[in-house]
């Protein structure tokens, strides 16, 4: 199949640090090429890749300081993806809302893979556009009424997180990754491991946006013994911070429409403690490979259970539901489906001009 692979900008595939949409395409677009098929990525210029890449801006564009409008080289990326479409078997948008009035106006069929979720700025847009095929990465994020073509959960390369069957004994300690935003909900991170006494080491990235809310809710708490801020770490320091880690802790505030972390944890054998939202319970065997909790005070009166979880329990279930290759079985059969039924509707077209 000649694919066409659109990734947003802000971040380069794969990201050096926090990104996980990126990772996503990086993985899928990488495997796909390694099975055969004609894949063009368009993303940032600084992307690596075994596919074509077709670079939109010469890196990505966080790193840019001058940047003034986003929306610009989005709009320039999707211009030069769609003036390109009859090239391609399909398009798969990593994008959202920003493709889908373009992919109205072209034969090529584009399948969209929902990465965020549904408020109410875009749930409208989605709704006016339902019949185009789109993906969710889990069962819980079909909030909308869509034609949803399949649910395909993230996977990871598991060659990236090597398993680690004993967490640092030396100075055993707790681990937050994310973005510092409250809807990851760091704060609460905190506030379980204040009440368990444990030691809490916080990886990531802190936004423009989120600047306030850190000084205000995180900063104070700082002070490199007990709560240690590592900022944003490499893919290999991320392993080593989830895999060393006694249980890593997703204390989210939102639906979360699958949350990568928890199974980078579970990859490297290290058992979650996350709250009941979104897809939690999709992703984590509660009582094997971590502890889905209703409350912030019953993930810290987990803590002592989620101790005794198998760590090899935790790698297995990422291998048996959240493998790279997985995903791109997955993937593989929707472009399969959504090509197939294109044909089929073609040929339907094309007997209705014969007929009248």
């Amino acid at each position: 199949m000649k694919i066409a692979q659109v990734a947003p900008l802000w971040e380069r595939v794969p990201p050096p640090t926090y990104g996980g949409i990126e990772l996503v395409v990086s993985r899928l677009t990488d495997e796909l090429v390694r099975r055969g098929h004609d894949v063009t990525l368009f993303a940032s210029g600084d992307s690596y890749t075994l596919a074509k890449l077709e670079a939109v801006c010469p890196r990505a564009l966080r790193l840019d300081p001058n940047l003034r409008e986003y929306s610009a080289y989005e709009t320039l990326e999707l211009s030069q993806v769609y003036q390109r479409a009859e090239e391609f078997d399909i398009i798969h948008s990593h994008v959202g809302v920003p493709a889908l009035l373009s992919a109205n106006f072209v034969p090529t069929p584009t399948v969209h893979t929902l990465h965020g979720s549904f408020n109410s700025e875009n749930i409208n847009v989605y709704t006016h556009h339902k019949k185009q095929p789109f993906v969710s990465i889990s069962n819980t994020q079909r909030q909308i009424d869509l034609n949803y073509v399949d649910t395909v959960y993230n996977g990871i390369n598991l060659e990236d997180y090597p398993f680690i069957a004993q967490p640092l004994l030396t100075k055993p300690y707790l681990a937050f990754l994310g973005r510092f935003s409250p809807e990851k909900g760091p704060q609460h991170a905190i506030n379980i491991a204040r009440a368990t006494g444990w030691h809490l080491k916080m990886a990531g990235k802190v936004d423009v946006v989120d600047a306030e809310f850190f000084e205000r809710e995180i900063a104070p708490h700082i002070d490199g013994e007990h709560i240690e801020f590592l900022g944003e770490v490499s893919n290999a320091q991320k392993v080593e911070l989830l895999g060393n880690a006694a249980l890593a802790l997703f204390p989210i505030t939102w639906r979360e429409p699958f949350g990568l972390v928890m199974i980078e944890s579970m990859a490297t054998g290290t058992p979650v403690i996350a709250m009941n939202m979104g897809a939690v319970p999709e992703v984590i065997a509660h009582g094997v490979t971590g502890m889905v909790c209703t409350s912030y005070e019953e993930m810290a009166a987990m803590v002592p259970v989620a101790l005794q979880l198998s760590r090899h329990d935790c790698r297995k279930h990422v291998e048996n539901n959240f493998s790279e290759l997985r995903m791109v079985d997955g993937y593989e059969q929707v472009y399969e489906k959504i090509i197939q039924t294109r044909i089929n509707q073609n040929g339907r077209i094309h007997a209705a001009k014969i007929k009248f």
